[in-house]
């Protein structure tokens, strides 16, 4: 089974379904490819040891109109004003990800575009490295969904490893650096101590888009002090979140990729053995030796205003296992349409998504093409833990479009669906 999914994540920008038709101005587009070819010549290849520069397709998730800054391989795209546009097929999704599209690999970014300079180039850059990053060498790592990010201890020891990895961040000494990192690295460890696969889960996020939100803080920001914003940015912006299972690393691979450099010059060229966690790297690079013992953890809580942290996701915790309840009873027990996965495109919102325990993943929006046709969910499914199926709450009618609370379904000529192993259940059956 290929599974057609870049990184670990594909996300849209914006609403996935139902949205208003836009267009991109091609001045605009083209101040976009002027940006980056600026960014990844001014960086020369000298992060990487490679260029970033790429074919950039820009798209409208709502008019599905594309902008491109070169030609594509098999002549879809015509020449206009400079640029290339055309029109992204049904059976192709919109999102921020390095694709292969007619016959040409692109940086695919979805439009608009942040209207900030820094805020775009860290966009720019990040989605440039996935691009080039299966050709670096850096060791490739395999991991789950991070269920564990959802939970009152694995949220509360995540976030207060955020405050403490800002802390470390803006020091003003190095040892003052180095005692903030060793906080950071200590709610990490009682973390993974917690929950044993975290420490493999998490690792998968970092190292891919952990690495390229950290490229994107260092070639899309011209300053060290642009790029410092940036890092305490992204640790700040994500405790918002709904849900930090796939938006993590977002923040820490900035904040641990700066501190590398600070204390492990050249860090980047030794990605390629084992894989590792950015934090483990940083433990092993500073010589940090790690407090242990609850007296000890309690007290470093007490330095990052834990009492109060660990009080408010107290009360998110209530809350999220009445929405488990309610996601069980609509994914599990309730009748349902199980489609299966056999050469999956998806893209999603990395930031609100809700593990259901045992079956997999509840994605609040989601867009996935395959085989079968096009699915467009606005209010909930369920992506099963081995991305062999999705799940959804059962149909309302069985033609040939199909409508569900809050999701929608188009099938291919062959395709229909036929009744499931439970009464009330569905699945499609295809020719």
């Amino acid at each position: 089974m290929k599974h057609r999914i870049y990184g670990l994540a594909l996300f849209l920008l914006c609403a996935p379904a139902f949205a208003q038709e836009s267009s991109i101005p091609i001045a605009d587009a083209r101040a976009v490819f002027a940006q980056a070819q600026s960014l990844c010549e001014t960086d020369g290849g000298r992060l990487w040891g490679a260029s970033l520069c790429a074919p950039i397709m820009l798209v409208d998730p709502n008019t599905r109109r594309i902008v491109a800054s070169q030609a594509d391989a098999k002549g879809a795209l015509r020449a206009q004003d400079g640029v290339f546009v055309g029109e992204l097929p049904a059976e192709a999704n919109a999102a921020n990800t390095a694709t292969e599209w007619s016959g040409t690999r692109w940086t695919q970014m979805v439009w608009p575009l942040p209207e900030d300079d820094d805020a775009r180039g860290t966009l720019i850059a990040h989605e440039l490295f996935h691009r080039l990053q299966p050709d670096l060498p850096i060791a490739s790592a395999k991991g789950g969904e991070n269920p564990h990010l959802d939970t009152l201890e694995g949220r509360y020891t995540l976030q207060l490893e955020w405050r403490a990895l800002a802390k470390a961040l803006q020091a003003d000494s190095r040892a003052a650096k180095r005692a903030a990192a060793a906080d950071a690295l200590a709610f990490r460890a009682e973390r993974y101590r917690r929950f044993p696969e975290a420490r493999v889960d998490e690792a998968a996020l970092e190292i891919n888009e952990g690495l390229a939100e950290y490229t994107g803080a260092m070639i899309g920001n011209a300053t060290p002090q642009a790029r410092l914003r940036t890092a305490l940015n992204d640790l700040q912006a994500h405790v918002g979140d709904p849900s930090f299972v796939r938006s993590f690393a977002y923040a820490t691979g900035p904040a641990y990729g700066m501190l590398l450099d600070d204390f492990a010059p050249g860090w980047r060229k030794r990605l390629g053995g084992a894989p590792s966690d950015l934090g483990t790297r940083l433990r092993d690079a500073a010589r940090i030796e790690i407090p242990a013992g609850e007296a000890v953890l309690a007290a470093a809580a007490a330095r990052y205003d834990g009492a109060a942290l660990r009080a408010t996701e107290t009360v998110r915790e209530q809350k999220r296992l009445a929405q488990l309840a309610r996601n069980r009873a609509r994914f599990v027990d309730g009748p349902v349409l199980t489609l299966a996965l056999v050469h999956m495109s998806v893209q999603f919102n990395p930031s609100n998504l809700q593990p259901l325990d045992g079956v997999g993943t509840v994605y609040p929006t989601m867009r996935v093409t395959d085989d079968w046709g096009t699915l467009e969910v606005a209010d909930g499914a369920v992506m099963r833990s081995d991305w062999k199926a999705v799940i959804l709450a059962a149909p309302d009618n069985a033609g040939t479009a199909l409508q569900g609370p809050g999701w929608k379904l188009t099938l291919k000529p062959g395709w229909a669906l036929a009744p499931g192993e439970r009464a009330g259940d569905y699945v499609l059956k295809g020719p």
